[in-house]
């Protein structure tokens, strides 16, 4: 049985978590060098730790507690995928959210739950009042093409506190129309 909906505060633990694969092997991600997007080989494994759990779990609770948005996949009552949207706007009249997470199990991605999740998120932030998800994704290739796929460009406006000192991330919006 296959299941999206919202979660709450009380939902969100350690727990949730156990059968999920956050596995993903990068060899390729976009950097900006001198004003120029470009392919670069930076072959590694992204995975998390218990301790990124740990934190990926705090955040989500912070999300669902101040009034954002925490949208999850169950396929047989297990957590598949997630999506969370903070509450607040920011960028003045670009009136932005922002998408702080969008993950798919390894071993349910490529069966459209990643789009069905956006799609949600987008829907939410709209409700919301936002003209525009703000979106700071990993600049492994086929994450940026997942979301090219669904019409999202480089931001007008940079939310600084997700712009590091390494380009591991790309700084992303999406017109929700």
């Amino acid at each position: 049985m296959m299941e999206y909906r919202e979660l709450k505060e009380n939902e969100i633990c350690r727990e949730l978590f156990k059968d999920f694969i956050r596995r993903q092997e990068v060899k390729k991600c976009w950097r900006k060098e001198e004003g120029t997007w470009v392919v670069r080989d930076v072959p590694f494994i992204d995975d998390w730790s218990e301790a990124d759990y740990q934190t990926l779990t705090a955040c989500l609770k912070n999300t669902a507690a101040t009034g954002g948005l925490v949208y999850a996949f169950f396929c047989d009552g297990t957590l598949k995928g997630f999506a969370s949207v903070e509450s607040e706007m920011f960028a003045g009249e670009e009136k932005y959210l922002d998408l702080t997470s969008l993950h798919v199990s390894a071993d349910m991605r490529g069966r459209g739950i990643g789009k069905e999740l956006f799609l949600a998120a987008c829907r939410w932030a709209k409700e919301k009042g936002a003209r525009k998800l703000y979106i700071s994704g990993h600049s492994a290739v086929e994450t940026q093409a997942f979301y090219k796929a669904v019409g999202c460009r480089e931001a007008k406006v940079y939310n600084q506190k997700h712009v590091w000192a390494e380009p591991c991330d790309c700084q992303l919006e999406c017109e929700l129309s």
